[in-house]
Order: C-alpha cells, then structure tokens, then sequence
C-alpha cells in the first residue's frame, strides 16, 4: 500500500532533457581550451576542477494524501526511513566566487513503513515494513562561494535542480498481505528545485574538504493496481541532506 510496492514504470524521457543538456554544457567547458582560459580571465591559473568523495546522510520529510481509491479505507498511509549512501561530485570553477556541480549518491536502499491503524481486518498494518526501492537521484548546483580563493574557509550557497528515478521495487510479504495480492505501481520521476549552503576548508591548493546541507523537492504521482482495483496519491518525499566529503582539485 505504500510508495514503492512492486514494479514502477517510469516516465523518464521528458524528465532527463534538462539533465543531459547540463550535463554536455559542462562537458563543453571542460573540453574547449579557449572556453576554459575564459573562466581564468581574473588572471587565476590553479586548478579547475575538483572532484568530490563523501557520505550522504539523508533524512526523508516524507508525507502523502491518505491512498483514494476502490475499496480502501481512510486512513491508509506511509513513512519512509532514514539512510545514508557515499556521496560522489564533481565541479568546475567558472569564476573566482562560482562553482558548478553534479552530485549524486549511490542509489540508497529505502524502506518504507505503513501507518494507519494497527489492523486492516485480521492483516497487520500500523508500522509493518511493505516495501523497498533504489532511488537514483542527481543533483545540479550551480554555487556562490564567498571570500577571496586565498583563504582556506569559505562559505558557499548554491541552488538548481534536482532529477529523481525509482528502481528495484519489491514488495515485502507483508506489504502483499496488506494489498490482498500481487500490486503492480507506478510511481512518476521527479524534477524539482534543490538548494545547499556549505563550508569548505583548503589543506592545500589540491586537498579540500567540505560539509554542506542540502534540500531537494521530490514530488511524484503514485499509482497502485491489485486485481484491476486502483488507488492513488501525491507523494512529497523532499529529503533533507547532511554531507560531508574530500575533494581532490586539478
């Protein structure tokens, strides 16, 4: 009954435009010599571009419209717990105070609960583990940092967007004993604004580190189907990221 029960069918054509067009402009700055000199017009000739490994510590501020539908009771719904996953990043200098970055985890197993009263007839419910899924979930930043680039603190903010796929569904039995048998759900891609604020500390002008928290918007469209019985609601997974990483400039 919650999010993530069996096999998602997502619709990630008109979702991952936006990611590949980011990701080939990057790639034309890295790759063009003249378009990289531009970004060193400030007479800067250090390293351009940093890649990143760390942890993500994420926590989920998951909520949902009670599920509507044939058939279903009120008062039928789902949390998501905690986790965390290895962080990867990388960013290209595009000025003395800008930065951009790809960010993205390894997709994290999530575990979701039901909530909602203690039985549906003689079927547990309230806290039961009804399913887990993989997230694969990129993230594009572009950041300010502040202070000058001799300084070994600085401070960043940065905003862009966020792209969220779904995979690797499977119903727990207890998630198909609530559900009365086998479900097949759909649950949309998501594209939808992130944010970070963040510090990082230079030990060299190669060897850095950095400790950032990050927001996210993740809204997705669910959508169950058991025995040709339908049920549906808006899901707001929106996670909240800790991560702390080193980086390695070049």
């Amino acid at each position: 009954m919650g999010p993530t029960m069996t096999s998602i069918k997502c619709r990630a054509n008109r979702f991952c435009l936006p990611v590949i067009l980011a990701l080939l402009s990057a790639g034309a700055v890295a790759a063009d010599p003249a378009a990289a000199d531009s970004t060193a017009g400030d007479g800067y000739t250090g390293p351009q571009n940093t890649v990143r490994l760390g942890m993500y510590f994420v926590r989920y501020s998951a909520s949902a419209h009670d599920l509507a539908g044939e058939f279903t009771p009120p008062g039928l719904n789902f949390r998501v717990a905690n986790v965390n996953t290895p962080y990867a990043a990388y960013l290209r200098r595009l000025s003395a105070h800008w930065e951009f970055e790809l960010a993205a985890g390894v997709p994290p197993k999530t575990h979701s609960y039901a909530v909602g009263p203690a039985k549906l007839g003689s079927v547990p419910f309230n806290g039961q583990e009804i399913a887990t899924t993989r997230w694969f979930s990129p993230t594009v930043l572009l950041e300010y940092k502040f202070f000058d680039e001799a300084s070994k603190f600085r401070p960043y903010v940065g905003a862009g967007f966020n792209y969220t796929h779904f995979y690797d569904r499977n119903a727990t039995a207890a998630g198909n004993a609530i559900t009365g048998g086998p479900t097949a759900t759909f649950l949309s891609d998501s594209v939808g604004p992130a944010a970070t604020a963040g510090l990082s500390y230079k030990f060299t002008p190669s060897v850095n580190a950095i400790a950032s928290y990050s927001f996210a918007q993740v809204n997705s469209h669910f959508n169950a189907l058991t025995g040709g019985i339908s049920r549906e609601t808006e899901v707001h997974f929106n996670p909240r990221t800790l991560v702390v990483a080193v980086g390695y400039s070049f």
